[in-house]
């Protein structure tokens, strides 16, 4: 049997509600925008998509050696914005201050994943967590200025001290996502 698989880190209740906060702000322009339930917000490390049952014992090994060289670190969750661009805005984020050692991790799982036949990610990783989908520019314009508010919005720190490999499954209420595995980190390659 098959999953629709990713690799995440948690994102706090307190944050997660004050993002919450925000998107009832966004929805107030009527933009033809599909928002994320906040419950549901997470930090993807890389998106597996269809995995097999068979290989998630791999998978979790493998994460669980890349992990034991990593200790606990913090992220600044920061700012609000758009990609690709202002004038054709496809996904509406939450950002993150950069973090080497997040990007570093986000390597390292998707080296990993790719000796387990998963292709590597193309595009440069940056850290953000997807508040919504823009269906089209209907409001899209106000809706921007209004995120204009919180472009130096500082959500909070978060504390990374395990990964998860979760399971997500589409239904017509939207995705819900399982937790299959809780991986922590190690104590750093100095301290083993």
């Amino acid at each position: 049997m098959y999953l629709r698989c990713f690799i995440a880190a948690e994102i706090p209740g307190q944050i997660k509600g004050d993002i919450g906060k925000l998107i009832e702000i966004l929805k107030k322009h009527n933009a033809d925008v599909k928002w994320v339930v906040h419950e549901n917000l997470h930090l993807t490390l890389k998106f597996l998509g269809k995995t097999s049952e068979d290989l998630l014992p791999k998978i979790g090994e493998s994460l669980s050696e890349i992990v034991l060289s990593y200790k606990s670190f913090c992220i600044k969750i920061y700012s609000a914005g758009v990609f690709p661009n202002r004038k054709y805005p496809r996904v509406i984020w939450v950002g993150m201050e950069d973090s080497e050692v997040l990007k570093r991790l986000q390597r390292d799982i998707d080296d990993s994943m790719a000796s387990l036949g998963y292709q590597k990610e193309e595009r440069e990783f940056h850290p953000h967590l997807t508040i919504g989908r823009v269906r089209s520019p209907k409001g899209m314009i106000t809706l921007i200025h209004e995120l204009d508010n919180f472009k130096e919005r500082d959500f909070g720190n978060i504390e990374v001290y395990n990964i998860k490999l979760m399971k997500s499954e589409l239904r017509p209420t939207g995705a819900q996502y399982f937790c299959l595995q809780e991986i922590p980190l190690g104590r750093g390659k100095d301290e083993r």
